[in-house]
């Protein structure tokens, strides 16, 4: 029976993805307790997304976790990107969430997590397996590439009119706007209709050429493609990654270049009861707020 005003607790709730998971479960009339690092500026920015209970922990750090998980009836965990420990936090917090009786828990995982070809895609399979081997009500969550990655591009782009990425322009991409992917959570989190469900969630497969066609039509003015090298491209993004961390980018992209990334939005859409946000209109809400800037 599902408790009427569930508590969840979010790991990594100020995070730029776990974060948009926060007010999908405060409408649904869920309680949500952050899992945040300690710092102040954390613990306001979980209240503010709408946290009515913030625990500042580690997640290597076992204690916190059994902490953070006592008396919750459910756990939404997204890995920390390209960690060299990722499996093994997620596995210790699905251990932590099961000794504490927590009946619902949700992993943001990744598509193709069998692909071990790709190091941060196979470290998702430990953790996978680890819920298999609870009596928790799961629901695996295995998105493709985040539109929201565009987002982070956007001012590069209506500065400079070009829209790059380190592989070719042809390749094929799948995304998904991660605003879905936390929909999902929250209704497995909230409701009973997605448990023990491994779900893709995509919404689209578009290349480069494709995407500044949309990006052009939407701002009015041309946007090109570029194609620089990995570490051209990695030199303005100027990412918070270790040179290990970024290595295992490189190989994601490497990977892109060669196959591109294939995905099915039928999962996203069967699931959400609606089309999923597309990528014409995640574009066209980004040259919106830039023309109320303007």
């Amino acid at each position: 029976m599902r408790a009427p005003n569930p508590t969840v607790l979010v790991v990594g709730a100020t995070g730029r993805f776990a974060g948009l998971v926060v007010p999908e479960l405060v409408c649904r009339n869920a309680s949500v307790r952050a899992l945040v690092r300690d710092h102040p500026a954390n613990v306001e920015k979980a209240r503010k997304l709408g946290a009515s209970e913030v625990a500042t922990g580690d997640l290597r750090n076992r204690q916190s976790l059994e902490s953070a998980v006592e008396g919750v009836d459910g756990v939404f965990h997204i890995g920390p990107a390209f960690a060299p420990d990722e499996a093994a936090m997620g596995i210790a917090m699905v251990e932590a969430a099961s000794r504490a009786g927590v009946r619902k828990f949700v992993f943001s995982s990744v598509i193709q997590p069998t692909n071990t070809s790709l190091e941060n895609h196979a470290s998702k399979v430990p953790v996978e397996a680890a819920l298999y081997s609870t009596n928790m009500e799961y629901t695996i969550l295995h998105p493709v590439n985040f539109m929201q990655n565009i987002g982070a591009a956007w001012p590069s782009v209506v500065e400079h009119g070009i829209f790059s990425e380190p592989f070719p322009k042809t390749a094929k991409v799948a995304r998904v706007d991660y605003r879905d992917v936390a929909e999902l959570a929250a209704i497995a989190l909230t409701e009973a209709r997605l448990s023990y469900a491994t779900l893709e969630l995509c919404a689209g497969m578009h290349s480069r050429e494709d995407i500044v066609s949309m990006m052009s039509e939407e701002l009015g003015r041309p946007i090109s493609a570029g194609e620089p090298t990995f570490g051209e491209w990695a030199a303005n993004a100027r990412l918070p990654y270790s040179d290990r961390q970024m290595h295992l980018l490189a190989k994601v992209h490497d990977h892109y270049a060669q196959f591109g990334l294939g995905g099915n939005s039928l999962t996203l859409h069967a699931a959400l009861g609606r089309e999923p946000r597309s990528l014409r209109s995640f574009i066209r809400e980004l040259a919106l707020q830039t023309a109320y800037v303007a």
